[in-house]
């Protein structure tokens, strides 16, 4: 089963799903997703729970929610105060609340000093919810904000709207607890919700349509496997055109990181001083000298013919003349194509030129030259500008939007998300690096979507992974490489099962 990625409308179908057609009733539900509460703070914070936990409940489901978790708490032994609104509440909240008083759970009116705690467990809102809050429900959400120690919130922060990821404030979670799959917001605003876990609840399979979160098991079951007896051309052979005169770097990120994911050979088209700066930096690598001109040289129609995967734009530099050669390109090239950096500025009639699989590496901005029809559209729903680029472009179009999170978008596929990285990769030749992993991917045989999603997630993984040892502010592509064999390492084993725990998001790592 694919965890997916929800907005507030579908959240809310899943849950009538569920207690209509799989008829799971709701309190079945908001049993398991309060107990799955209780489990997190007691393995995230068990120093904070002998302080104390102060749990602060609305009066919907989410508040049902926190009275579950409240009354879990108590039979343990923690000592637990629910922070109540005299307010109507929910039939299902209602009735929680009137088990956990009857079992001994204490209530502080909202307007009163809170005592001290360990813990603050934010369960005012859910996932539907919009806007700023306001009123009581305001105040409370200020003061939890100001609290010190750390803050569970129960689906998602209070005033974060989990559809569109719009930040209102006040509160920002130390660890947010989640159910069935990641929402949308989760994913826009990382920083908000602290480390992300998502427990199952008994919620029935999700539907096949709905975007899908690229996981540590989806890397391992699509790594291309290595056999005894292969050869290196049976590791896949890339080009990468690129490396105009003074940006050598970003063509040889690009052949080194295919290195690196396993390819067995690379050839790099360039013009004469990236061809010279390769041969004496990465002699692992073939050459073509190319003029990066509208006329393809012999031997790089060759080298394109030799193929299995080619990467177009890195270094590649701008102009008329390089509109017409990534044309020429992609006119020649036969095999899958990443097309990314200057390449993604030569216009549509060459960006459709060719009838071979490519995949689209955009970043924001890059995505508003290729495609400025839907320039105002990312502006406000990056998921949909992201589903709606295959279509513009071509039926044989991967779209891998950059940025945070991951977005991919391939014809007849459920949109992948990838929340792998941090910002060490906000910097120059990460990009780069990403062409090379997918192009390696590509070359082995993965489909497109499949290559983009693993080359996307082997990225920020490594990234990860190197800015634990060095920092973010220090860490740099090459340091990402490096980290690549630590990666590999730990796809070979499969993490224990933690039940309820489907997967846990760790907070990005800011320093």
């Amino acid at each position: 089963m694919h965890l997916p990625v929800l907005n507030a409308t579908q959240a809310a179908e899943w849950d009538e799903r569920a207690r209509t057609e799989y008829r799971v009733p709701s309190r079945v539900l908001m049993e398991t997703a309060g107990r799955a509460v209780a489990a997190a703070l007691a393995r995230c914070y068990p120093a904070e729970l002998a302080r104390g936990v102060l749990v602060v409940a609305g009066h919907g489901n989410n508040g049902g929610d926190g009275w579950v978790t409240a009354r879990a708490l108590h039979a343990l032994g923690v000592q637990v105060r629910v922070v109540e609104l005299d307010h109507a509440r929910s039939p299902d909240c209602d009735a929680n609340r009137a088990l956990a008083m009857a079992e001994g759970v204490t209530t502080i009116a909202a307007g009163v000093d809170w005592p001290r705690t360990g813990i603050v467990v934010d369960a005012l809102l859910g996932t539907g919810a919009s806007g700023a809050p306001r009123g009581e429900i305001g105040e409370l959400a200020a003061r939890i904000a100001a609290f010190e120690g750390p803050v569970v919130a129960v689906d998602g922060p209070t005033g974060l709207d989990l559809t569109t990821g719009e930040a209102h404030g006040p509160v920002r979670a130390s660890l947010t607890v989640t159910f069935g799959g990641a929402r949308r917001g989760h994913l826009l605003q990382r920083d908000w919700c602290g480390t992300v876990v998502i427990a199952d609840i008994g919620f029935p399979p999700p539907l096949a349509e709905w975007p899908a979160l690229f996981t540590h098991d989806d890397a391992r079951r699509l790594l291309p496997p290595f056999e005894a007896d292969m050869h290196k051309g049976a590791r896949g052979r890339i080009v990468v055109v690129g490396g105009a005169e003074g940006m050598a770097g970003a063509a040889l990120h690009a052949a080194s990181a295919a290195f690196a994911v396993g390819v067995g050979l690379v050839k790099l088209a360039a013009q004469p001083t990236t061809v010279q700066a390769a041969q004496s930096r990465l002699p692992d690598a073939l050459t073509v000298t190319s003029a990066l001109g509208p006329e393809l040289e012999p031997d790089l129609i060759e080298a394109l013919e030799w193929a299995d995967a080619v990467v177009v734009g890195p270094g590649l530099g701008r102009g008329d003349d390089r509109a017409a050669f990534v044309e020429a390109v992609l006119e020649r090239s036969t095999c899958p194509t990443v097309i990314d950096a200057d390449a993604l500025h030569t216009g549509r009639a060459a960006l459709v030129a060719g009838d071979a699989p490519r995949v689209f590496t955009p970043h924001p901005g890059e995505f508003r030259a290729a495609l400025p029809e839907l320039a105002d559209v990312l502006d406000t729903d990056r998921f949909g500008a992201a589903a709606g680029a295959p279509e513009a472009l071509s039926a044989r179009a991967t779209v891998l939007l950059k940025g945070v999170p991951t977005v991919i978008a391939t014809p007849g596929e459920p949109l992948r998300v990838v929340a792998a990285g941090n910002p060490a990769l906000a910097t120059g030749g990460s990009g780069d690096l990403l062409c090379g992993f997918i192009a390696t991917f590509l070359a082995r045989g993965l489909a497109p979507h499949d290559a983009a999603g693993l080359g996307a997630y082997t990225l920020g993984r490594a990234a990860e992974l190197a800015s634990e040892q060095l920092t973010v502010r220090a860490t740099r592509p090459a340091d990402v490489l490096a980290a690549v064999p630590e990666l590999w390492r730990s796809l070979a084993v499969r993490p224990a099962a933690e039940p309820p725990v489907l997967y846990e998001l760790p907070a990005p790592r800011l320093v």
